[in-house]
């Protein structure tokens, strides 16, 4: 099994903290969203990953300490890691076709701005499985169309009339992703864009059109970080999750303690010292980092940051930050200085 991974866009609804980070690798619950994001799918798969292929911009932006991190990634899995380049964002479609050398046998490709919890088998009569999750508003999302068999046999972007109510969530199976690739190689070579770009959406619908069977897989919870609200809930709903699997060490051995209270869940990472504080719940604060005389909870902070005097609700603080003040909900991008 293959895991494809399109995360070539700087995300410009995270700013200011994907100005200096590339969305995909800032931290929730204290790992990058896209290392949580593979190893949770690699869970639902329960199979061995031989290969996990990374599709990235450019090089000034995605560069050798980015590509060090994803090979790490890969290797925890047991895994290849492949690098791909894509140089100019010309869609969905494109950035997977970048990785066309890796485009064969069964795999699953997955774009890196969502979270997932999930827990269901593949279903062996499937060609291809389209991971979705049962919303309330589906004229928000594209959708899947069922038919009696319940295999999808049309995705239907935002319907003013009711279609469905499995969303399309952007992770995506297929039995021979080859199949998929020489679909999207025509759309390619036919130059059929949406909007200028070219589109994952284009190859699939031509896949159906061929016959093959596509069914739904559905998620527990699908958790995105689109922007900076939605990424501090997402936070605070994963750190929920990790307290209750209790899988991971939430709190580092070395973090230090002075009067000072820690409500669960949080994460706290290595070297941090917190005094005359209380932090939580839903709190993830990164290493290395200073927090002193504050109140702290359902909020993101990353590395090497100091927090004084502070009041914060729903906030989310980069990384080499200095603040010290009472405003509550910030958006606070790296190597800022409040004071």
């Amino acid at each position: 099994m293959k895991i494809i991974v399109p995360m070539a866009g700087r995300g410009s609804r995270l700013r200011p903290h994907s100005l200096t980070v590339p969305k995909p690798l800032i931290p929730v619950a204290g790992q990058p969203i896209v290392h949580r994001l593979v190893k949770d799918i690699a869970k639902v798969l329960k199979q061995p990953i031989e290969e996990v292929a990374f599709v990235l911009g450019d090089p000034a932006w995605f560069g050798d300490d980015v590509v060090e991190s994803l090979e790490a990634l890969a290797q925890s899995l047991g895994a290849k890691a492949s690098i791909y380049r894509q140089d100019l964002p010309l869609g969905t479609g494109h950035a997977i076709m970048c990785a066309k050398e890796s485009l064969s046998g069964p795999a699953v490709i997955a774009y890196a701005d969502t979270l997932i919890r999930a827990e269901f088998d593949l279903d062996p009569t499937a060609d291809s499985v389209i991971w979705t999750k049962e919303v309330e508003n589906p004229e928000a999302y594209g959708v899947v169309k069922l038919n009696d068999n319940q295999e999808i046999v049309e995705l239907v972007e935002k319907p003013q009339t009711f279609v469905s109510n499995q969303a399309v969530i952007g992770i995506y199976y297929f039995k021979d992703v080859a199949v998929l690739k020489d679909k999207l190689q025509e759309v390619l070579d036919e130059n059929v864009t949406n909007g200028g770009e070219y589109q994952i959406n284009d190859g699939i619908k031509r896949m159906m059109a061929e016959g093959k069977i596509f069914k739904t897989g559905t998620v527990d919870e699908w958790m995105d970080c689109g922007n900076k609200a939605i990424t501090v809930e997402t936070n605070g709903k994963m750190l929920q999750f990790l307290k209750a699997d209790g899988d991971e060490q939430m709190v580092a051995s070395s973090v230090k303690l002075e009067n000072a209270e820690i409500i669960e869940p949080c994460f706290i990472g290595e070297n941090v010292v917190i005094t005359d504080s209380i932090i939580g719940p839903n709190v993830s604060i990164g290493n290395d980092c200073i927090v002193d005389n504050s109140i702290i909870k359902n909020s993101l902070i990353q590395n090497h940051t100091s927090i004084k005097n502070a009041n914060l609700d729903e906030a989310m603080i980069g990384n080499h930050v200095k603040y010290n003040g009472n405003f509550t909900s910030v958006s606070i991008g790296d190597y800022a200085v409040l004071e």
